[in-house]
């Protein structure tokens, strides 16, 4: 069965396509699966662990909105899914390697969105990055610190999806842009469900080169992307759609992302904070997963642990904490 999957992509893939069969494979062999191939095993293995399943109580940008319509950290992680594999079946690329790198880019993000991330990584010495976090939870953390052991291609995209960073395959980098695609124009619906900017105040020039409605924004970069890739070795925006692109962030940032954040980070410091110093200071409270770690780095296992809070679980630890229940004092 698995033989049929080889043989369409050799016929039907890019010769840029990373494939299947040519993985570099895990970091500790295993029997290969009859039936599916090690990206699609991967997928797989994300979609049911743990980490995936806490992203649905994890903030996007707006904490604990008040309406059901505004982006978690899970359904921007299917969004981003469904861009990626919209790229990478346009350019003949390994649709299940991309899938399965965009279900997984952000399992390591904090509670209480980039502000937390900005939290752990003032507090911790080592600091703290979503991106690298991701990795050591399919690394180290999920299945009680088994880990997944998923092959190195998902392993760096994972890793690499992020601007800084450089995915060592093309489907990586499909998945790279279709986060920042999917982030800013979905963060964009979220604040005008908000109230917090109106459509018409978007930077015209930007708005003229990708669209105004939501859908058309994506629709476009989608397009420009294979349009520009197509049969070349790489995959990216022409200069004038990424300019755009680049100025709609620059937009949110200076006129909603701040803004939130002043809405909400006092609060959610104020928590993470005293919880980073809780556990640091006592490192014995720990759950079991994590105290083999703080055995030798203390910081990177409250980090550990913090991080992989939804924010509902969040505030009931500090709760427990931190408020006198009635009748304690």
């Amino acid at each position: 069965m698995k033989q049929k999957t080889y043989e369409k992509e050799a016929a039907f893939l890019s010769p840029y396509a990373t494939k299947s069969e040519a993985t570099r494979g895990r970091q500790r062999a295993e029997e290969p699966c009859a039936m599916r191939t090690e990206f699609q095993r991967d997928r797989d293995r994300i979609v049911y662990s743990k980490a995936f399943l806490r992203l649905k109580n994890k903030t996007q940008v707006f904490f604990a909105p008040d309406g059901d319509h505004y982006m978690s950290r899970l359904t921007h992680t299917l969004g981003v899914s469904q861009i990626a594999r919209s790229i990478a079946r346009e350019l003949s690329l390994n649709e299940d390697l991309a899938e399965a790198i965009a279900l997984g880019h952000d399992l390591g993000h904090t509670p209480f969105g980039h502000i937390g991330e900005r939290v752990l990584d003032a507090l911790c010495p080592g600091g703290f990055r979503h991106n690298e976090q991701s990795l050591r939870v399919v690394d180290r953390l999920e299945r009680d610190g088994a880990g997944l052991n998923l092959t190195y291609e998902v392993r760096d995209g994972i890793l690499n999806h992020t601007r800084k960073g450089t995915p060592c395959t093309l489907e990586g980098a499909a998945v790279s842009l279709a986060d920042r695609i999917a982030y800013v124009n979905h963060d964009i619906e979220d604040a005008v469900r908000a109230g917090l900017i109106r459509a018409d105040e978007l930077p015209e020039r930007a708005v003229k080169e990708l669209g105004r409605a939501t859908s058309r924004r994506i629709h476009t970069a989608i397009l420009d992307i294979c349009e520009t890739s197509a049969g070349k070795p790489y995959v990216r925006m022409s200069a004038d759609k990424q300019e755009a692109l680049e100025e709609l962030r620059t937009f949110m940032f200076e006129r909603v992302y701040e803004h939130v954040n002043e809405l909400m980070q006092e609060s959610a410091e104020r928590m993470l904070r005293a919880l980073y110093t809780y556990f640091a200071e006592r490192p014995e409270a720990l759950p079991p997963l994590y105290r083999a770690t703080a055995e030798h780095d203390v910081p990177r296992a409250v980090c550990d642990y913090i991080s992989s809070m939804t924010d509902r679980y969040a505030v009931n630890v500090f709760k427990e904490l931190f408020v006198p229940r009635e009748g304690s004092v």
